[in-house]
């Protein structure tokens, strides 16, 4: 075993998750030949850097992300900090020449995604992007059920992310609604995921978009003290929000099927109702996260012309290093520590695995498209 030191910057929530999956992955994917060593994490609150050394299992913490990636003992970094902190970290890291792992949006726009992606280009260096739900078993199955041609010739494609996350009016407001800090919202926060699993599930790339966007909740009020991860406090004071609560596309993917993709943050209902739906000449599927291990299928050849639900188990994508059998799921912090395997095995092997920062720029274009042409009404290409 070869140890990897791995830098974290940001305690919280995602940095959370990322350092699990780290600590987790040589159980799961005992044929790695890297093994993570949490060696340092950077967070500007002194609770955060507490809790990276006595929950975590960090050697020490630091407050500046920069110590952490001059420190020859970190060999990859994770970025888990703020939207608007994640262009000026990435382009340190790969100044550095540290892989690292970037959660999504990589950042505020196209033009920082950019950037990001040709700095780790110039750098030479493998990187990782957080599509976690590619790695879902479920996902694997259809991806693999549409390439071998048993939907027949994709159709149409419809990707649904509502969650509830932003459905009381009085929750402050964070920097998530802040065009300067978070860019986009929705498009950015959660489309970012459904433009990919289409892309992905498809093999076909979003090639032109006419979109819709609306601010439904116009202002919140305004934040007391300091966040902490996704606990606040609002005062009586209300400011307005900047980016979108809902969006609509309609897209033409490259190979002629189109695709409807919808998203919002303030729906009272959905949870996490992430859903795509892939259509063809001889058949469907569908997906939704919050049943993580099931998979609907509807074949022409199936008399009842209803779906059938196929549980994943054993030999479905990586269930059978998490669950003994079929029908008994797996979790959110299970596909991360599968993505940490890919990011490790990129390194390994020299070879990208995984999503890459090249993907990351692809939901990017996407995203952008969408929100000019929800600005402009017009259909808008996807470069």
């Amino acid at each position: 075993m070869t140890r990897l030191g791995v830098g974290l910057i940001s305690v919280g929530w995602m940095g959370r998750a990322h350092s699990r999956a780290y600590r987790n992955v040589r159980e799961h994917f005992p044929e790695l030949t890297l093994t993570p060593e949490l060696v340092v994490a950077a967070d500007l609150a002194e609770r955060g850097r507490a809790e990276a050394v006595d929950l975590l299992g960090y050697g020490r913490a630091v407050a500046d992300y920069r110590e952490l990636l001059a420190d020859p003992a970190v060999d990859v970094v994770s970025i888990c900090a703020p939207n608007f902190l994640h262009r000026e970290m990435a382009l340190a890291a790969a100044a550095a020449g540290k892989p690292f792992w970037i959660e999504k949006p990589m950042g505020r726009g196209l033009h920082e995604s950019a950037e990001i992606a040709q700095a780790a280009q110039d750098a030479g260096i493998l990187t990782c992007v957080g599509f976690n739900y590619r790695n879902a078993p479920a996902i694997e199955v259809a991806r693999q059920l549409v390439a071998d041609g048993r939907l027949g010739t994709v159709t149409n494609v419809r990707v649904s992310f509502l969650a509830d996350y932003s459905s009381d009016p009085q929750a402050p407001l964070m920097w998530r609604f802040n065009r300067e800090r978070a860019g986009s919202g929705v498009y950015g926060d959660l489309l970012s995921h459904g433009f990919d699993l289409a892309s992905y599930v498809t093999g076909q790339a979003v090639r032109e978009v006419s979109a819709a966007q609306g601010t439904y909740i116009a202002t919140r009020p305004v934040l007391v003290g300091a966040a902490v991860g996704h606990n606040a406090t609002g005062g009586d004071e209300r400011g307005p929000v900047e980016n979108e609560d809902y969006a609509a596309v309609i897209a033409r993917l490259e190979h002629g099927a189109l695709a409807v993709f919808e998203s919002s943050r303030i729906a009272i209902g959905p949870r996490a109702e992430y859903v795509i739906d892939v259509y063809g000449t001889e058949g469907s599927l569908r997906w939704d996260f919050q049943r993580l291990n099931e998979l609907q299928v509807a074949f022409r050849g199936d008399r009842r012309y209803g779906y059938t639900t196929l549980f994943m188990g054993p030999g479905d994508g990586e269930h059978g290093r998490f669950q003994p059998g079929a029908g008994t799921s797996m979790g959110f912090d299970d596909l991360k520590t599968i993505e940490a395997s890919l990011f490790l095995r990129s390194l390994e092997t020299g070879v990208q695995h995984g999503p890459s920062v090249a993907d990351g720029l692809a939901a990017a274009r996407v995203a952008d498209a969408a929100e000019r042409s929800g600005s402009s009404g017009q259909w808008v290409p996807v470069p």
